[in-house]
């Protein structure tokens, strides 16, 4: 067995972004995150982060995050914001601001209800 020091850990984020990728059919009551726009928010989402050179950022693809309605939705950690973007604008004002000046965009959190 392996010490935890000879193991190639991965590195660390400063941010984790969890982006619901869930895509129901067309007309389901719950609706999905794919159906409500999310597919080129998360393309630009990732261009932009892989532009900037954010290394400190990593985006990973979930399956739905149960709340289905509000969608799309992003996740951001360790925070824990819960982001409610719906244009490429949207998602480039979190980048620029949450990750790179470290400030929330208030505007576009939603908080779910528990």
């Amino acid at each position: 067995m392996s010490s935890v020091a000879e193991l190639d850990l991965p590195v660390v984020f400063k941010y984790h972004v969890i982006a619901c990728f869930t895509k129901r059919p067309p007309g389901h009551p719950r609706g999905s995150c794919m159906e409500s726009g999310a597919q080129p928010l998360w393309e630009h989402l990732q261009k932009k982060v892989e532009a900037q050179r954010l290394t400190d950022v990593c985006v990973t693809a979930s399956g739905c995050l149960s709340f289905c309605r509000a969608g799309p939705l992003m996740v951001v950690y360790p925070e824990g914001v819960w982001y409610h973007p719906e244009t490429v604008d949207d998602i480039d004002e979190i980048v620029d601001r949450h990750f790179g000046a470290g400030e929330p965009v208030e505007r576009l959190i939603i908080v779910p209800k528990v």
